[in-house]
């Protein structure tokens, strides 16, 4: 890089603004010391009497004075100006005012029913008036591996509230590790506590040869069956979920009567379902994560649940850190369930179709055979989510009908193993360590509202 210096005869006056000095400098004397010695500013103070040098003020070369305006441009407003201004906050007001009408438009399009409380529970004990023990050791058609029971360990409750907790079978009970394993006899129909009519649901004996075991884990599950019930209306639990591996958590609603057959014919309504597991092993969620959904169909084979589910994950945390409430709104013409309040939708179903068309069952085969309608002859679009659902709590471990997918987070059993309790009770030292300790491994229930829709 190359620098110019400017050369001047002697006493000439440099009149280039960048090179003229503010004022003349010389440097420092003897004289400028003060009495103490010490120096004054390097750079003296200009006395008045001496001559200023005035910093003038830049004038471009490139244009000849007196040939041009300075800023011409802002001589005359141009007209064009004016209306540019007005289309432009125009056109803001226009879209304030639009999106206000929208925002008022779903507003007022949002369903208020009346409706009136027909339950109401805080838990301080279980009210028998209110709900129910189902006592058995099938699995309830999902394969799971706990024996529910009306054991005070399994269900109970405190200032917090209502605890649903799993228990070992050989902690909670006198059978001992050998006979669970071999050669025992559970009976829940002698005992005169199974609630099931079935001999599976009720009986089993364990076998080692066949790898048959008695239920290695106990828990409870509540139902209002035959006390509280609606049809329509709206349902608020405020609960807090369990922690640790294999633990299936839900609140969820059964059809009073199977009106239209056995299930999935006559509906299932889950508010909030989910995996005790740690989350980053599951795709779909684990304790952070809450499942929705409807199940339906002519037939299990076509459960169309996949149609009418929906999932919310929370982040940083999860669902067994603090209460929540877990929502359903249910009408005829629409049902949705809810997180903390009706703003966080997991899910909403419109019921704007039949139920056989949405499900498009008539394009369906199994077993090389056309499918039969149940729900035909009422001609309802909401049809079976038409007649009275009561509610349920409980709190499942393990299970072989794929909501534990074969293959992740070190699943230990295989949904196809005629072993598969065996299977999960051997790798007891891998999933018994992430159950929490206490009530933690359980689900806590604050309180539940029920209301049916319309007047009291």
């Amino acid at each position: 890089m190359s620098s110019r210096t400017s050369v001047h005869a002697p006493g000439v006056l440099d009149t280039n603004p960048f090179t003229t000095p503010l004022r003349q400098s010389r440097a420092p004397s003897i004289s400028d010391h003060s009495a103490s010695g010490r120096p004054h500013s390097y750079f003296p103070t200009v006395s008045s009497s001496e001559p200023q040098v005035r910093k003038r003020k830049f004038k471009t070369a490139r244009l000849v004075p007196g040939e041009y305006d300075e800023k011409p441009w802002a001589l005359e407003k141009h007209p064009k100006l004016r209306w540019e201004r007005a289309i432009f906050y125009g056109s803001c007001g226009l879209g304030v005012a639009i999106g206000a009408f929208i925002c008022y438009q779903a507003y007022s399009s949002v369903t208020n029913h009346d409706y009136c409380l027909v339950m109401s529970d805080d838990f301080t004990t279980i009210n028998k008036d209110a709900w129910s023990f189902e006592v058995q050791r099938g699995g309830f058609g999902s394969g799971t591996f706990e024996w529910t029971t009306d054991d005070p360990k399994n269900a109970y409750t405190d200032a917090e509230g209502l605890h649903i907790v799993p228990t070992l079978t050989t902690e909670s009970t006198s059978i001992s590790k050998d006979q669970m394993m071999d050669n025992y006899v559970l009976n829940l129909t002698t005992d005169g506590t199974c609630t099931a009519e079935g001999i599976d649901e009720c009986s089993i004996r364990s076998n080692k040869t066949a790898g048959t075991v008695i239920n290695p884990v106990r828990s409870a599950r509540l139902t209002t069956k035959g006390k509280k019930s609606i049809k329509f209306g709206k349902v608020e639990v405020v609960a807090k979920m369990p922690q640790g591996d294999w633990l299936w958590p839900a609140i969820w609603m059964m059809p009073e009567e199977d009106t239209y057959g056995e299930w999935p014919r006559s509906g299932e309504i889950d508010l909030a379902e989910s995996r005790g597991n740690h989350g980053d092993n599951f795709t779909s969620g684990g304790r952070d994560s809450i499942i929705s959904a409807l199940h339906w169909g002519p037939l299990p084979e076509v459960d169309a649940f996949w149609r009418t589910s929906g999932q919310h994950q929370i982040r940083r945390t999860d669902y067994s850190a603090k209460f929540h409430t877990f929502g359903l709104e249910w009408s005829e013409d629409y049902v949705f369930t809810y997180i903390d309040s009706r703003l966080l939708q997991v899910f909403f179903i419109k019921f704007n179709k039949l139920m056989w068309d949405r499900g498009s069952f008539g394009k369906a085969l199994v077993n090389d055979s056309a499918l039969y309608n149940p729900w035909v002859q009422t001609g309802q679009k909401n049809t079976p989510f038409d007649h009275p659902f009561y509610l349920i709590l409980n709190v499942a471990v393990g299970g072989t009908n794929g909501f534990f997918p074969d293959g992740v987070g070190n699943k230990p059993w295989g949904n196809e193993s005629p072993t598969a309790p065996k299977e999960f009770w051997d790798s007891m030292a891998n999933w018994l360590p992430t159950w929490g300790e206490g009530d933690k491994r359980g689900l806590t229930v604050k309180s539940v509202k029920m209301w049916k829709q319309g007047g009291c």
